[in-house]
């Protein structure tokens, strides 16, 4: 599924993989088929739609007594009906690895010899994909559709008046009780939650809430554990189940989101697919049944629309 058109559900918002539908104070999310590294949509992986839209719910559901979020109910694989917040200009980035591919990543500017990152000083000696002294939030811009998110700080999110000092505290804590359970629940399940993004809202009463996805192979970088400490000593990459599988392929054809993409082939298509499905399943325990009917048609009949 790559795009959808349900007007009558509410004003369109459409993302780089998720379609929302706004009306009053519910939001349908739609979520595609659709793919993006780089910040630039690439095309389509077969049920990742469905495979983001469980993952997510599945999370919601486990860390919702370290954190409200913003899900009221899950009426297709591909669809999730949520409370309407106010969505915070900054993605809250938690990073447990000196790891990453992109321009922004931890890894690309301590490698080029910065060691200071996002307000935060990083020691010397450090190698790729070693684990942190401690887990860091490392914030970025929140970019509009078609641009890049930069890094950036707390002082300056605080400086720009993007958020109050006592607001950024409280996301602070809460994004950091989020990325540890995170941890620990991969750890039992035979991974390793490398870093994450979280994106945050403020309901009606104001108070902070927890939107969008949580822990999903699109928002974050999951290793195998049990391959980690052989991958350091040959000097290999850690075994992934996550999105980096497409951007590495991207950067070994040597695009890093400018310009022009290559085409993805079907063989990747499917690659990435299977590494969805893998991480669902090894993350949730559960095992992952795709809807193969015709999607427009099914989410009509499951909206009753």
């Amino acid at each position: 599924m790559n795009r959808t058109d349900f007007s009558h559900l509410g004003t369109k918002f459409e993302g780089k993989v998720r379609d929302s539908y706004v009306k009053d104070d519910r939001r349908t999310i739609v979520v595609s088929d659709r793919v993006s590294a780089f910040d630039v949509v690439l095309g389509t992986v077969p049920l990742k739609g469905q495979i983001l839209n469980q993952m997510a719910a599945f999370w919601f559901q486990k860390l919702s007594d370290l954190a409200p979020n913003h899900l009221i109910d899950v009426p297709d694989p591909s669809v999730s009906i949520v409370q309407e917040c106010r969505l915070l200009p900054v993605e809250f980035v938690c990073r447990g690895y000196l790891t990453g591919s992109t321009s922004t990543s931890i890894w690309t500017a301590y490698e080029r010899g910065d060691r200071s990152y996002c307000g935060h000083q990083l020691p010397e000696g450090l190698r790729r994909h070693e684990r942190l002294p401690e887990p860091l939030l490392t914030p970025t811009t929140k970019a509009e559709m078609g641009a890049h998110d930069e890094v950036t700080s707390r002082d300056e999110i605080i400086a720009s008046g993007a958020m109050s000092e006592e607001l950024y505290a409280k996301a602070e804590k809460l994004t950091a009780s989020l990325f540890e359970a995170g941890t620990h629940f991969a750890k039992e399940r035979g991974l390793i939650l490398v870093d994450t993004k979280y994106e945050l809202g403020l309901d009606e009463s104001g108070e902070l809430v927890v939107i969008d996805e949580i822990h999903t192979p699109d928002s974050s970088r999951y290793w195998y554990s049990h391959g980690y400490d052989s991958a350091m000593s040959e000097g290999q990459s850690p075994d992934a189940i996550d999105k980096e599988y497409i951007r590495l392929w991207l950067g070994e054809r040597g695009y890093k989101g400018e310009g022009e993409p290559p085409e993805l082939t079907n063989e990747v298509r499917c690659e990435a697919a299977r590494r969805y499905v893998r991480a669902f399943e090894q993350v949730s325990g559960l095992a992952f049944n795709p809807d193969v009917s015709e999607p427009i048609a099914r989410i009509q009949a499951n909206l009753g629309i």
